[in-house]
């Protein structure tokens, strides 16, 4: 909030809060990424260098297809970071209930509009549906995610 709302002017808006949660999530990415490519064991290397493979073409032909679940899998834990999140975008997206003109308009994120229909005490009915398709959207963003790792696995 400090650096996107205040220090660059930006104000609340999709743009201020979209480049926190990719601050946010980052690092996640990065190092589920990171222990991926690490847990590949060193003896499919060494079997490609041996086979006469260049480093780049066992990165790309050995290493790389071995650590994706790895890497997919960080990468489905930090959409779920990201879909669930509300207390960074209450103070960079903003919370108003309305579509945005642009990117710098202000806007909220569904696990933002449920927090604020149940903060209100007056709407639970209309959260716990917020509720219902934020877990339908996580749970089909999960699906997708093993489509792709299967057809991965197999290609």
């Amino acid at each position: 909030m400090l650096f996107f709302v205040t220090a660059l002017h930006w104000g609340m808006s999709l743009l201020s809060g979209a480049l926190t949660m990719v601050i946010m999530v980052l690092p996640l990415i990065m190092r589920t990424a990171e222990e991926a490519l690490k847990s590949v064991p060193d003896s499919y290397r060494e079997a490609s260098f041996g086979l006469g493979a260049g480093k780049l073409r066992t990165i790309f032909t050995i290493v790389l297809p071995s650590a994706v679940p790895g890497i997919l899998a960080g990468v489905i834990l930090a959409i779920g970071r990201v879909v669930g999140e509300t207390a960074a975008l209450l103070y960079t997206s903003g919370t108003v209930a309305a579509v945005p003109n642009s990117l710098m308009g202000s806007g909220r994120t569904l696990a933002l509009h449920m927090y604020v229909l149940s903060s209100e005490g007056l709407h639970v009915n209309q959260a716990s549906a917020t509720a219902v398709v934020i877990l339908a959207f996580v749970l089909v963003i999960n699906g997708l995610s093993g489509l792709v790792a299967r057809k991965i696995a197999k290609g």
